[in-house]
């Protein structure tokens, strides 16, 4: 993380410092199984925020990681599953008015358990049907903006 303050000057001519805040990259993905009825996602607490919600495998970019393969990483690692196909969505700024921190969002298809998962603090993944994503984004249950952003292309296709 890297604090930061930047000389503004509006296009109206005024000036004022602006605080800045700039954080890793992040990737997520949203992993398929291979009829494509159903996403793998973890129901998990967040202290910060202190709510429990349902999330797709994800997390920081690694210097000089192109941020695709740090999605299907993280998936392997997360979930044990490895992806075939991988289609981008997006790439997003999640509080573009004071933080830079590149979220990018990817699609992961025709996934195979190929290993237990290695990171146990991302709680237990399971398969949601798509069928259910729209109640669950609806009644507040999906917090995270990739994963939001994610479900949603996929409900829009």
């Amino acid at each position: 993380m890297r604090l930061g303050k930047a000389d503004i000057t509006t296009p109206s001519g005024n000036r004022f410092e602006h605080h800045t805040v700039t954080l890793s990259p992040a990737a997520v993905i949203a992993v398929l199984d291979r009829d494509e009825e159903h996403v793998l996602m973890s129901h998990r607490h967040r202290f910060v925020p202190d709510v429990w919600g349902w999330e797709l495998p994800g997390g920081l970019v690694d210097q000089d990681e192109d941020p695709e393969r740090a999605a299907v990483r993280e998936a392997l690692e997360e979930t044990g599953y490895k992806v075939g196909a991988v289609e981008t969505v997006a790439t997003f700024e999640p509080v573009i008015g004071i933080v830079r921190s590149p979220h990018h969002v990817f699609v992961g298809k025709d996934a195979e358990l190929v290993a237990d998962p290695t990171e146990s603090d991302e709680g237990d993944y399971e398969w949601v049907p798509l069928s259910d994503v729209h109640a669950l984004i609806c009644s507040g249950k999906v917090q995270s903006s990739g994963t939001l952003v994610a479900l949603l292309h996929l409900l829009g296709n």
